[in-house]
């Protein structure tokens, strides 16, 4: 079969439409890993921002209970002694920093305060 048989064909090049077809798919991927980042980051952030809330307010009523005189000192350790987890630190005068608690990888806070203050009756 040659072009002469088929005179529709005649001037086709099969990769002729190949470049615009590529290009659109690349931008397709592009469009659909912005979405897809879109749908996940806040989501990551929303959770990073709640444990971290969570951690402080949890570690303020431990070091109130455990050391009144220092200040409370949260932070996110994946190296710490306990594994990855949330650290809550009672910071002393003069910077020097003690470990009050692991608070896991999601601090729950609530409850401290009265237990605290049901074991002082």
């Amino acid at each position: 079969m040659s072009h002469d048989d088929h005179p529709e064909l005649s001037g086709y090049v099969p990769t002729e439409g190949m470049p615009h077809r590529r290009r659109r798919l690349k931008v397709m991927r592009v469009v659909v890993l912005v979405g897809i980042a879109g749908l996940v980051l806040p989501t990551v952030l929303g959770t990073w921002l709640t444990a971290a809330r969570s951690a402080s307010t949890t570690c303020g009523q431990l070091v109130d209970a455990a050391a009144p005189d220092a200040d409370p000192s949260s932070r996110f350790d994946a190296f710490g002694p306990g594994g990855p987890q949330w650290y809550c630190y009672a910071v002393g005068f003069g910077g020097d920093e003690r470990i009050i608690a692991g608070l896991g990888l999601i601090p729950a806070g609530g409850g401290i305060a009265s237990h605290t203050d049901a074991s002082a009756a």
